[in-house]
């Protein structure tokens, strides 16, 4: 398979602990690659430098995306080759409604057919404004929304079933088939429901990537507890 993002040798250190080392990760055009990892592991901090994310430049190490270079590109210019990000925390865009934020993006599509991928209805939620009268799980929904509509090349999302109930997991597994299926996504999670339906998984503890390969196994492995960590270390750039 051709590859969409490439992670090559990034080490990333921020107040003097590490938080990437040494970190090579590639994801294909139409993989679904999991990323699963303990607290603190250093997923976000992965799915951030690989954004581009302000903060999150990598030490040492490269970062390619559909063939280019990307590693000095600021996040929009990433996002407009087709990079997306939906963050653990769901953003609030006050004074915008649904529907505004549904088609702020450039490659905007239905906003009524995105919000019922995700289990909302259209009647219900498209008027309404991005504000605290929605809860954390429907917040996390409409963003899931937004990212579809966007159409990114690869998708990164970041514990998309935080937040939302039990019975949803089914729905996420959707969007994550339909957003795999536009082109590609890098899924961070601890949920072994999601994990078990990728392609590919790696493990990250401690900033290193300590196990990768088969979902099942890596699965297995983490589980198990199986990994070593850098604490009280330095990045080897």
């Amino acid at each position: 398979m051709t590859a969409l993002l490439e992670l090559i040798g990034i080490s990333l250190s921020l107040g003097g602990r590490c938080l990437l080392d040494r970190i090579d990760l590639t994801v294909a055009e139409g993989e679904q690659h999991v990323l699963l990892g303990a607290n603190g592991a250093g997923k976000s901090s992965l799915a951030y430098a690989a954004m581009g994310c302000a903060g999150y430049q990598p030490d040492t190490g490269s970062i390619r995306f559909a063939g280019e270079d990307v590693t000095a590109r600021p996040l929009y210019e990433r996002a407009r080759l087709g990079l997306a990000l939906a963050w653990q925390e769901p953003a609030r865009f006050e004074g915008l409604t649904v529907a505004d934020y549904l088609e702020t993006g450039a490659r905007a599509g239905d906003a009524a057919q995105c919000l019922r991928e995700v289990g909302l209805a259209p009647d219900d939620y498209l008027a309404r404004p991005l504000d605290k009268t929605l809860s954390g799980g429907e917040r996390k929904r409409i963003e899931l929304a937004g990212v579809l509509a966007l159409r990114p090349r690869l998708a990164i999302l970041d514990e998309p079933g935080a937040g939302i109930d039990f019975l949803s997991q089914d729905e996420i597994a959707h969007v994550i088939r339909a957003l795999t299926r536009q082109g590609a996504v890098l899924l961070i999670t601890h949920q072994e429901a999601l994990a078990a339906g990728a392609d590919r998984a790696t493990q990250l503890c401690g900033g290193r990537i300590v196990c990768r390969g088969e979902p099942a196994a890596v699965i297995a492995n983490y589980k198990a507890r199986i990994c070593r960590r850098c604490d009280g270390e330095t990045c080897h750039g």
